[in-house]
């Protein structure tokens, strides 16, 4: 691989200043240790912000800083305390970040910050652009730059970029709500690998990409124009050793050299030797469910009153985002619960709830995982939750239980957990009690699981597996480029073209002529068709033919005035020009009353959808439906069909949002080969979009020029990207 760039909202280092002078502090954040590993290995750079306002800085101080980072092969993105505020305080934390979680009630609609957000975001942007060149690959990071994909790709698209997502993506009905929705999903789909913790965010993405883009996702990939996007989960792992080092090094420590936390908690344990630590480590934030812990631990207190004066909550609080209205709020409510727990079960000798509203040195939290029994993390909402394989990781003897949010991402790779619902005070309550009285077996049991996994997917594994699915989208993308008709592949086919005495061309309608329509009664030829067509015609050694799926009906309606060939409903209708409409073979529609109740009931049931009824096929349409529902009724449909059809020699045939049941035994691949036996056609061209062309693709012969239209695999030799590129590809052969 070339040069591998990272660009995230903050750069792994920290200024300080003392005496007019600044140095660097290297960050320790779970993304900090796994990035800085990858962009040095491949030689690159990490883009970002400083932490530094910009107007706070003279230029001789700018001048000072970048020279450190460069130093660092960092990149700084000057921001302005204005730009913070509007950018990163507004749009990112008071719009994303609460919808993406689903606190709508919290979002803020302000066009100001939404303005700004996309200033800046073309600012990391053009940093990007500055340093990387064509075959690089960069990494954009979280939700603060959303946008820069996008910016990335636009002008140099042979640049491969991959994004990650952070926190969770949220359901459609959920980011619908948002006014900028097409364009924060269209800065996401300029990379070309998306990646999200779990398969449910990467699930809502698609869906929402289908939904309002309408493009094509085939499993994962996403077809978009002339580009094959990927989106894929990636559990975030932590740096598994760094955390079962420290706590080895932090147990082991004489009595004087310990921290006076641990000494404290050594003293409380004194007092009473079964005493029992509950821990409870969060970032202040709405999202992770503090007050509803508090609530549900008074709860535990409440139901099981053998524990008073037995077991202590250890609440650790980082502050955040103090000054907005929501935090001060969340912080009084949470500071009064903590007050009224402990007047009501503490004493002299016993407080139920140690609270701490502060960040802690690294140390020190290894130390409260290493001491506590029981982890109660309950998010309301959260994308990975690391604090849960933190837990695990500094368990040196095996023992400690976990109590965990479902809605947290982490839960899914955490089975051997106690999963609770965040919101049941009761649940929590009774999950604490099992935790609490867990038999010491058990408890080594589930531990042994939990950190045999998170040892194996760390997050050194993690960004591994991201940079290595980045290679594997080039693959993919490379495939395609080999088949597309370049400026290059083209003229070797208007060559051969040109010098052919006979030809014969086929082509597919809908789809390879003119785009889908909802409605597909509104694909009428336009006058640009039918001039690329007549002069096609025109040429007297050419035989131009049109094979699709549509009914006899409406192919003679459009085509009455063109001197041109039909074959409809897949190759059942044959009408040379200047003939009558003759069948290729025979086949008959006595199945239909049998077949239509079926696909009656999957309409009824599908709102949007309807069945068009061919001479001999009845065709289910849903490209109106509501996306996901049609792909499980398209699916239900299939599976009950595939039991009918057996016996009555049909066939299912799958298109571009449609269903069609019609008699066994034909398909375009045999139409065509009727079509040009005994003559002798010495070119042939077959140009097609759908899954039924494939059979024409591949019962043509091998020396003929097939070509898909789409990015999807395919036996045709070609590949052409869309409609626009199939009739410009038209309009130049012969020229």
């Amino acid at each position: 691989m070339s040069k591998l760039h990272i660009v995230a909202n903050r750069l792994p280092y920290s200024l300080v200043k003392e005496e007019n002078e600044y140095s660097l502090i290297e960050s320790v954040g779970g993304l900090a240790t796994g990035m800085k590993s990858v962009y040095t290995e491949y030689g690159g750079k990490w883009i970002g912000w400083s932490g530094v306002n910009s107007d706070e800085l003279s230029n001789d101080e700018s001048t000072k800083i970048d020279q450190l980072l460069d130093e660092k092969s960092c990149v700084t993105v000057p921001l302005s305390e204005q730009e913070i505020l509007e950018y990163y305080e507004g749009f990112s934390n008071k719009t994303v970040w609460p919808l993406f979680h689903y606190f709508t009630q919290y979002v803020d609609y302000s066009p100001e910050n939404w303005e700004t957000y996309k200033r800046v975001n073309q600012r990391f942007a053009d940093r990007v652009l500055e340093v990387a060149e064509d075959g690089d690959t960069v990494w954009v990071h979280d939700y603060q730059l959303l946008l820069v994909p996008e910016m990335i790709k636009s002008v140099k698209p042979n640049v491969t970029v991959g994004f990650f997502l952070h926190i969770p993506f949220p359901s459609y009905e959920v980011f619908r709500i948002l006014p900028w929705r097409m364009e924060l999903l269209k800065g996401m789909l300029g990379a070309d690998l998306l990646g999200f913790h779990i398969y449910d965010y990467e699930r809502h993405f698609l869906s929402s990409v289908r939904r309002l883009y309408g493009y094509e996702i085939a499993f994962n990939q996403i077809h978009a124009g002339n580009r094959i996007i990927k989106a894929d989960s990636f559990p975030m792992g932590i740096d598994y050793e760094k955390f079962r080092k420290t706590s080895t090094m932090v147990m082991h420590k004489t009595i004087q050299e310990r921290s006076d936390l641990h000494k404290e908690l050594e003293k409380y344990f004194m007092t009473s030797p079964d005493r029992r630590l509950v821990l409870s480590i969060d970032r202040l934030d709405y999202t992770k469910g503090i007050p509803q812990r508090l609530k549900a631990f008074r709860k535990f207190l409440e139901k099981y009153p053998e524990f008073h004066g037995k077991v202590t909550l250890i609440m650790l609080a980082v502050p955040s985002r103090g000054q907005v209205e929501e935090y001060v709020n969340l912080k009084k409510e949470v500071d009064e619960l903590v007050g009224n727990i402990n007047g009501t079960y503490g004493n002299i000798n016993y407080t139920p709830v140690w609270y701490f509203y502060r960040a802690m040195p690294f140390e020190n939290l290894v130390e409260l995982y290493n001491m506590s029994d029981v982890a109660l993390i309950t998010p309301l909402r959260d994308g990975m939750n690391l604090v849960a394989k933190e837990y695990v990781a500094s368990r040196g003897n095996q023992t400690g239980v976990i109590v965990l949010s479902e809605m947290a991402g982490v839960a899914q790779e955490m089975g051997e957990a106690i999963t609770i619902n965040p919101i049941n005070e009761d649940e929590i309550a009774a999950a604490l009690h099992t935790a609490l009285t867990m038999p010491i077996d058990e408890q080594k049991e589930r531990m042994k699981f939990l950190q045999e996994r998170i040892q194996r997917y760390s997050v050194f594994k993690w960004a591994g597996e991201f940079v290595n699915a980045l290679e594997n989208v080039k693959r993919i993308q490379k495939e395609f480029l080999v088949k597309k008709i370049t400026d290059k592949v083209f003229t070797e086919i208007n060559d051969k073209y040109k010098k052919a005495g006979k030809r014969a061309i086929f082509l597919d309608y809908d789809g390879t002529l003119t785009s889908f329509h909802k409605n597909p009664q509104e694909a009428t030829p336009n006058e640009e068709l039918y001039t690329i067509l007549n002069r096609l015609i025109a040429d007297e050694r050419n035989t131009v033919t049109i094979i699709s799926g549509r009914d006899r009906y409406t192919l003679e309606k459009w085509f009455a005035d063109v001197p041109i060939n039909l074959i409809c409903e897949h190759g059942v209708w044959l009408r040379k020009h200047g003939e009558e409409w003759q069948t290729i073979t025979k086949v008959n529609n006595d199945w239909m009353p049998i077949i239509r109740p079926v696909l009656e009931r999957v309409v009824d049931r599908t709102p949007g959808s309807f069945i068009e009824e061919k001479n001999y096929s009845l065709v289910w349409h849903y490209r109106k439906a509501e996306p996901e529902q049609s792909l499980i009724r398209a699916n239900e449909l299939k599976d009950e069909l595939l039991d009918l059809v057996g016996n009555l020699n049909l066939e299912i045939m799958e298109g571009s949002k449609v269903i069609e049941v019609k008699s066994g035994g034909i398909n375009k691949g045999i139409a065509a080969n009727q079509f040009i036996h005994n003559e002798n056609f010495d070119h042939i061209i077959a140009m097609g979009d759908d899954w039924t062309d494939e059979y024409m693709f591949t019962e043509l012969p091998k020396e003929a020029v097939t070509v898909k239209v789409g990015i999807q695999r395919t036996s045709a030799n070609f590949k052409l990207e869309s409609v626009d590129a199939v009739r410009q590809f038209l309009s130049q052969l012969g020229e």
